[in-house]
């Protein structure tokens, strides 16, 4: 019994921390990166304020995009984490909302967007929360040749997988946090 509780506590130790077992990461790596992302509330490559980590209001960034394909029919976003411990932790996936949506304002989610589960299992957007060091968030819109059908609360996988199947373009905007 002494062996078995602490295997347990490190079995949710590793699943919080993003372990990536089921094999959920980027999706669509290999579209062209057309579309320009932007935030005013960071630059690219700068740090991420506090106030959209799990430090502060833990309330998603205001974003902005454009230079979308113009066969783009819906949009994606996905806002993940590559360096975490056990591989990429999805943070916030929003699928199918209309091409023509060019931001979200802070806290918000796209207009008729659909959120899939992130890697902690909830369907919203989850900020940075690194155990420790500094870790890289990253803030791609994909432009989609179709709506992916998902309902809200899909799984990861499946929602990476429908934007891997339909992303004609992407584009990103990367943040740095790191706690303390």
């Amino acid at each position: 019994m002494r062996i078995v509780v602490p295997l347990i506590a490190i079995t949710f130790l590793a699943v919080g921390c993003g372990d990536d077992d089921d094999g959920a990461g980027e999706p669509a790596t290999g579209v062209e990166e057309s579309i320009t992302v932007t935030s005013s509330a960071f630059q690219n490559d700068q740090a991420i304020p506090k106030v959209y980590s799990c430090d502060g209001d833990n309330v998603s960034p205001p974003l902005a995009w454009h230079h979308l394909s113009a066969d783009a029919d819906r949009l994606a976003l996905v806002v993940d984490d590559p360096d975490a411990s056990g591989g990429t932790f999805v943070h916030w996936i929003v699928v199918d909302f209309p091409s023509t949506t060019t931001s979200v304002s802070e806290g918000g989610v796209p207009s008729g967007g659909v959120q899939a589960a992130n890697s902690a299992g909830d369907a919203t957007y989850t900020g940075p929360c690194p155990p420790d060091g500094t870790h890289h968030y990253r803030f791609t819109v994909y432009a989609l040749n179709a709506p992916t059908g998902l309902d809200e609360g899909a799984t990861t996988d499946d929602a990476l997988a429908a934007i891997d199947e339909h992303a004609l373009a992407s584009g990103r905007l990367t943040g740095t946090y790191s706690r303390g």
